[in-house]
Formats: C-alpha cells, sequence, structure tokens
C-alpha cells in the first residue's frame, strides 16, 4: 500500500465567525492527482489555505508523517506550494528574478544569495518550460499563459512534495489549461509529488485528476476515483443539475461535427 504524504483528519476552518468548512478528512500518497470539486462557496479554497497553513484551522494536517504546525515557515515551503489565479497587478520583476523567488526558502538571512545549485534548479526549470528565452523580460508584459507558467515555474523550484492549486486555469485558454494540467500530472509522476487542485471545470478534472473529493457547504458529499465521484448522486444535488448528462449531450453535438 502507497505510503500516506498528505493526511488531512477532522478539519474545521473559517475566516473570524463560523467554520467555512468542516470535518474535513482525506488523504493522498506520491503520484497522486486529487481535485477538490464544488459549486462555488462550498469551501474549496479554504481547504487548500488551511492545509497550506494560510489561516488558522482545527484538527490534523500532517505531511510525511509530521504535523505542520510544528513547522517553521521555511520548512512548511519546501514541503508544499500554492499555485493560484494569475493576478492584474503585479511588481515588475523579470521572469528570472519572479521564478527565484522560489528558491529563497533554501537560502540563509533576510534576503539570501543564490548559490550554483539554485541557479542551475532555476535554469533548468525555464527551459523545460520554454522560459528561458523570455528570462530576463519582466512579468508585467507578459500574456496570461505565459505569466501562469512563471508561477508554475516558481512554484517548481520551490521542489515541495505537495502542489496545492487554487483554480489556476480560470484566465487561461484551453490550449494553456490543458499544458498546465499536463505538465503538473507529469511531474506527479516523475517526481512522486502530489497534487491536489480546485478545478471548477469537470472536463478537465474528469481528464486529469484520478482521485476527487466533491465539496457542498463546507463538508465532503463524495470520494473516491474521480469517474465515481462524477456519477455520484452527491453531484446533482450539489450542483443543482444532472451534470453527466449535460455532457453526454454536449458531446453528441461535438460529435456530430466530425459527420
Amino acid at each position: 500500500m502507497m505510503e500516506t504524504a498528505v493526511k488531512v483528519e477532522a478539519l474545521y476552518a473559517g475566516y473570524n465567525g463560523p467554520d467555512i468548512i468542516r470535518n474535513i478528512t482525506l488523504e493522498a500518497g506520491a503520484g497522486d492527482f486529487l481535485c477538490i470539486a464544488g459549486p462555488n462557496g462550498s469551501g474549496k479554497s479554504t481547504l487548500l489555505r488551511a492545509i497550506a497553513r494560510l489561516i488558522p484551522c482545527r484538527g490534523s494536517v500532517t505531511v510525511e508523517g509530521r504535523d505542520i504546525g510544528a513547522l517553521k515557515r521555511w520548512e512548511l515551503a519546501r514541503k508544499i506550494a500554492l499555485l493560484g489565479q494569475t493576478s492584474q497587478f503585479y511588481f515588475p520583476y523579470t521572469v528570472y528574478e519572479t521564478v527565484a523567488l522560489g528558491r529563497y526558502a533554501y537560502g540563509r538571512g533576510f534576503w539570501p544569495r543564490l548559490g550554483k545549485e539554485d541557479r542551475e534548479i532555476i535554469d533548468r526549470t525555464l527551459g523545460r518550460l520554454e522560459l528561458d528565452s523570455l528570462a530576463q523580460t519582466p512579468i508585467t508584459v507578459l500574456s496570461g499563459g505565459q505569466l501562469q507558467r512563471v508561477f508554475l515555474a516558481r512554484t517548481l523550484v520551490q521542489n515541495p512534495a505537495i502542489i496545492l492549486l487554487d483554480e489556476p486555469t480560470n484566465h487561461l485558454d484551453l490550449k494553456y489549461q490543458v499544458e498546465l494540467l499536463r505538465y503538473l500530472g507529469n511531474w506527479a509522476g516523475e517526481a512522486g509529488g502530489i497534487v491536489i487542485a480546485v478545478l471548477h471545470d469537470l472536463n478537465l478534472a474528469r481528464s486529469f485528476a484520478g482521485r476527487m473529493i466533491l465539496l457542498d457547504k463546507g463538508e465532503v458529499k463524495a470520494a473516491g476515483a474521480a469517474g465515481d465521484v462524477l456519477q455520484s448522486p452527491a453531484l446533482e444535488a450539489a450542483y443543482g443539475m444532472d451534470i453527466p448528462a449535460f455532457m453526454r449531450e454536449a458531446l453528441k453535438r461535438w460529435e456530430s461535427l466530425t459527420v
């Protein structure tokens, strides 16, 4: 049986008021791509922020057997990285400077210098994501797809065990959505990492996630293999519509275009 690398038990969290998520339990092991699905307001982003220790929570979150509450910030940064949606406001850093921020968890002092190993990791990652030609370009002039690749590179050079994705594809066109999720799926398989992704698009979730949990009103309503969750009666109850039927009808319309 695969050793569990991240385990969440009886997790509760909110924002200085009633709990947004309640009694959440999940676990994932090396190579897993786990999708968190659910309608707006169901607590998906809150769950990711609690796992990343960005908000106070009650319950247990362990990574490789260690409670994240016992980890120092730099230790946590070596274990968990969060990749969110692109924003419209940035400091005018270059691509290289932005990606380099992911290595500072491995340095010493308030503003550590990059060493030879750091630069080799940054250069290799820029090359793999086809960003090396843009290394000295200010990120303020990049397209949404280029910018999200830069943030992905920054996440990867952090060398985490777990990458959390908070709706990272919302502002990307379909090509870049597929490329981003495919790259992360390959990373999990090759590096033995874990991807936990909040995705609104259930087509993408079905294509890339091996496992899924369905949240509704802050609670887990279904969990298991992605295909099983997407056929669960809890899905229609959560979204208020028969999603599999809609998807099948949409597929028929696409198939009719090939005639």
